[in-house]
This record gives C-alpha cells, structure tokens and sequence, in this order.
C-alpha cells in the first residue's frame, strides 16, 4: 500500500517529503517569543495511509531491531508511547525509502556510515 500511494517514491526527491504528503511531520505552535505550545503532526496527508502506518508501527516494535529500539528508547526518556509510535512509523517510511531509492534488499544488521 506505502508502494502504491508513493508511486515508488519517483514523485519524491527526499523521505522528508514523504513524511509530509503522509501528515507525519511535526508541526511546532508558537505565538511571538512567549507562548509555546505542544508540538503535534500536521495530519494534512491522507489520513488512510497514516493510520495503517500506526497500526503497522505496533507489529515493528515487535519484530524490527530497529524500530524496538527507537520505540523503547523514546519511552525511556519519558515520552508518550503514541509520541513513540509516530517516531516508529517515520522510521519505517524511512526505512522503506532507502531500500526503494537503493534498490537494496533490507538489511535488519544495517548500520550507517554517519552514524560513527
């Protein structure tokens, strides 16, 4: 389904556009240089494909290295478990990015050259 609405991803030079079209980009509220607000997703994408891709982020917190680390990570910071999730499904549209944009099959013992 992430295959079919990306269009293989070709509409999209970055992940980060993605995330946008999807409406999983945080949106930060701030009035002047006092008032802040809690930040939340945007929720201006298709709202079908976001929710699959919450539901999608409980199965890889279980089975994806990757993302249990991430989701248990966030939670031991003291984040909100659903603030954890939308981490989890940013992670795996990013995930799915790179191996369409690559053409690499996935490789759960990945590790980035960035991240030394």
């Amino acid at each position: 389904m992430l295959l079919v609405y990306s269009n293989l991803y070709r509409d999209f030079d970055n992940y980060r556009q993605f995330i946008a079209y999807v409406g999983l980009c945080p949106v930060h509220r701030q009035s002047g240089s006092s008032v802040k607000g809690r930040s939340y997703i945007s929720k201006k994408g298709n709202k079908m494909l976001r929710n699959h891709l919450f539901m999608c982020s409980f199965t890889a917190c279980a089975h994806n290295p990757q993302c249990k680390a991430l989701y248990e990570r966030l939670v031991a910071k003291g984040k909100s478990k659903k603030l954890a999730l939308i981490a989890v499904c940013n992670k795996l549209i990013k995930q799915s990015f790179g191996v369409i944009k690559n053409g690499l099959p996935y490789d759960p013992a990945y590790k980035s050259r960035l991240a030394v």
